[in-house]
């Protein structure tokens, strides 16, 4: 589904990455791991198509977004990737509905048909009955739920993850590890999480570790992990 091959990536004289090749399979979990400074959120923002790397190329089902102009590259980015971060980032002057039913907007749905998108996803996460509240009157777990909700309105390819669960307790984290399998095994969606999270880490299809800049071993899983 993604094929990246040789990706490098420098700030200034800091080099990130290191020729990077790495193939991501359609319907697969897949983690991200190592030390702070390894690369890991370097190597997601270009896979996600919002950094653009020095040399390289990451093809989508046979489209190299690096070669992409920008005004593609946007709508595309709109339409085939969903992204979920550490902190929500929900607006909190819209309710929960309207933040979820933002990126269909922006990609060109009418406010009705992203409003019952966005609707029917609440509804299948298991929070219809907070759909108007805003921000300040969810939980950390609500919130992040409803950011998932948000990543998955366009109804992307590919949900790209940055620490997700890092800022919930126990049991929101143990309950967004299990949605993002419910999702695959429901929607069919393929997931990319850089994660400090053993647990969640142990639980995908596949683990890469990085190191300064470099993949330094991929791990293949049995998983047995039940929704």
């Amino acid at each position: 589904m993604i094929s990246i091959r040789d990706i490098s990536k420098s700030y200034g004289s800091l080099k990130v990455l290191h020729g990077i090749s790495l193939d991501i399979n359609r319907g697969e979990v897949l983690s991200i791991v190592g030390p702070s400074g390894a690369g890991k959120t370097t190597l997601l923002q270009i896979v996600g198509t919002l950094e653009r790397p020095d040399s390289g190329s990451v093809v989508f089902d046979s489209e190299d977004v690096v070669r992409m102009k920008e005004s593609r590259l946007a709508a595309f980015r709109c339409r085939s990737i969903g992204f979920v971060f550490q902190f929500h980032q929900l607006l909190p002057e819209f309710t929960m509905q309207e933040n979820v039913a933002i990126p269909a907007m922006i990609a060109g749905m009418s406010h009705y048909k992203a409003m019952e998108r966005a609707g029917e996803l609440i509804k299948y996460l298991g929070l219809y009955d907070r759909r108007t509240h805003k921000p300040s009157a969810l939980s950390g777990g609500e919130c992040q739920r409803a950011a998932v909700a948000r990543a998955l309105v366009n109804s992307p390819a590919v949900v790209l993850a940055d620490e997700p669960s890092g800022s919930l307790d126990s049991r929101n984290r143990d309950e967004l590890h299990r949605l993002f399998f419910q999702l695959r095994r429901d929607m069919g969606q393929t997931f990319v999480i850089v994660t400090h999270d053993e647990h969640l880490a142990s639980t995908c299809d596949r683990i890469v570790h990085m190191s300064d800049g470099r993949i330094q071993n991929i791990e293949q899983r049995i998983n047995t992990t039940t929704v």
